[in-house]
């Protein structure tokens, strides 16, 4: 049986700043995004980083089973205290090396992920979560808005990176929410943003070889000041972005999701 709130309040958790610990508290916040959701009764959730639960409670009024996966000891204690098993399934440890194809085998079902994510670890979570794409229906993030921005930044924009391309090549992503620092405790010196991101079908993904178009566009933003001819040598040579229509002038923000999968495909001769 749940823990009442005041059993709770007589264990005040200290929020943990290795962990990134910023816990969302303002109801209107919350409401907002569980809106967002749309949430089914039988859909398969998994919450990154439940913290004190402000989600996780409005989520299972409206599931009928969630997982989340939580690295914070105390807090996996309280979350065992406070919901019984058959309605809450607790996976300890770091998300950053958690096994997402394990749910899916259990579920059968492609996997919602929604998360208040800690910004020590925003970025590389999400390039581990790409691995799982295929599996994934949508995800709903709480993130820094500065990392939002610069997902959703378009090509000539300053912001446009390695971050854009990778992640637009592999979903459809928009910026929901506007979140101020007010709505956390403690309060983050910055401000956040929900985003919402759904994997592209696999007719869309046309590079041929995923990890040489990985491996070329972190070439190319490794040295974005340089033009491609520089910072591309030995990937691809200019020749082939003459071929290609790309002058070998350009730098690396001035081309779009699709021009990157052009020069990753153009080595394989097809």
């Amino acid at each position: 049986m749940p823990l009442t709130a005041t059993a709770d309040r007589l264990r005040p958790h200290r929020p943990r700043k290795r962990f990134g610990q910023h816990f969302l508290v303002d109801q209107d916040v919350i409401a907002c995004i569980v809106a967002c959701l749309q949430l089914q009764r039988g859909d398969r959730m998994v919450e990154i980083g439940p913290g004190l639960g402000a989600l996780t409670g409005p989520l299972l009024q409206r599931l009928e089973h969630l997982h989340v996966v939580e690295i914070d000891r105390d807090i996996i204690a309280r979350l065992q205290r406070r919901y019984p098993p058959d309605r809450l399934t607790i996976h300890a440890g770091d998300a950053l090396d958690f096994d997402f194809d394990r749910l899916e085998a259990a579920t059968g079902a492609r996997l919602r992920i929604v998360g208040n994510l800690p910004y020590n670890i925003s970025t590389p979570l999400l390039f581990h979560l790409v691995r799982f794409a295929r599996m994934i229906g949508d995800m709903h993030f709480m993130l820094q808005r500065e990392v939002v921005e610069r997902m959703v930044a378009v090509p000539g924009c300053s912001v446009f990176g390695r971050l854009s391309v990778m992640l637009q090549y592999r979903f459809e992503m928009e910026a929901l929410l506007h979140v101020p620092p007010t709505a956390f405790d403690p309060a983050p010196r910055v401000d956040s943003t929900v985003v919402r991101l759904v994997p592209r079908p696999p007719e869309k993904l046309v590079a041929y070889d995923e990890k040489r178009f990985a491996a070329v566009v972190a070439a190319a933003f490794a040295q974005r000041r340089k033009m491609l001819r520089n910072s591309l040598g030995g990937l691809v040579e200019s020749s082939q972005l003459a071929a290609l229509g790309v002058a070998s002038s350009c730098r690396a923000e001035d081309l779009s999701v699709a021009d990157y999968v052009r020069l990753a495909n153009s080595r394989q001769g097809r």
